[in-house]
């Protein structure tokens, strides 16, 4: 069997807002092993979006173990969260997250520059024509269209070459056409680099093409919901 890349032993998300403190999820027990593509459904509010925050180091657990690539994130500060994440993991949001005073050229090539790759402009450069967009590398992001901006973050992510791949409703913006577009360049960078890929999606088609597929429920696992709901 191979080895699990992730894995949260009873991990707890709690955060404080106006009406108090509000539990997000509940015990989640769950590992993803190298290689695989695991899919993130459920409902909306039902905590798919911070389980991937948990995975990558983007939200503290408030309780309980997860462990990416055998380091136990709850351990490490900030600082050491983040060169972990830049070092290992590659990150696609909804929105994009682009920088609009940069080409879309420089957009992939900074996070490789600061990470100290000699190559970040060439490696750039194929990422971008790897997903299509050789010809619009020295274009801004207010000057391409919703599908172009999400192939420049798909190019970022990829560039330094992560273990794994986080992506949080990668064709949510998105109209069909473009959206499709999207799935076919997110398997094929998988493909291309061997990545383990999670992922948070409504779209039944895209969680269809994963290995597996994890449902969740308020704030728990499906299965772990319905054996509480018969207890």
């Amino acid at each position: 069997m191979a080895d699990p890349v992730l894995s949260l032993s009873d991990a707890r998300l709690s955060l404080d807002g106006n009406a108090g403190r509000v539990d997000i999820l509940h015990g989640i027990t769950l590992e993803v092993l190298k290689g695989e593509t695991v899919a993130l459904t459920g409902p909306s509010g039902s905590g798919k979006s911070s389980l991937l925050m948990l995975m990558g180091g983007l939200e503290q657990a408030t309780g309980g173990e997860v462990r990416a690539l055998g380091r136990d994130l709850t351990t490490l500060t900030e600082d050491q969260l983040a060169r972990f994440r830049r070092d290992n993991m590659g990150v696609v949001f909804q929105s994009f997250h682009l920088i609009p005073t940069m080409t879309a050229l420089e957009n992939v090539a900074t996070p490789l520059e600061l990470a100290g790759h000699r190559d970040a402009f060439d490696r750039a450069e194929a990422e971008l024509a790897a997903v299509g967009l050789a010809s619009r590398s020295h274009h801004y992001p207010g000057q391409m269209s919703g599908g172009e901006q999400q192939r420049v973050a798909l190019a970022r992510a990829a560039a330094p070459r992560p273990a794994i791949l986080l992506a949080d409703e990668p064709t949510g913006n998105l109209d069909g056409a473009n959206g499709q577009a999207i799935m076919e360049i997110l398997f094929g960078l998988r493909d291309r680099h061997g990545a383990t890929l999670v992922l948070v999606t409504h779209a039944p088609e895209l969680a269809a093409r994963c290995d597996r597929e994890v449902r969740l429920r308020d704030g728990w696992l499906e299965t772990d919901a319905m054996r509480d709901a018969a207890e």
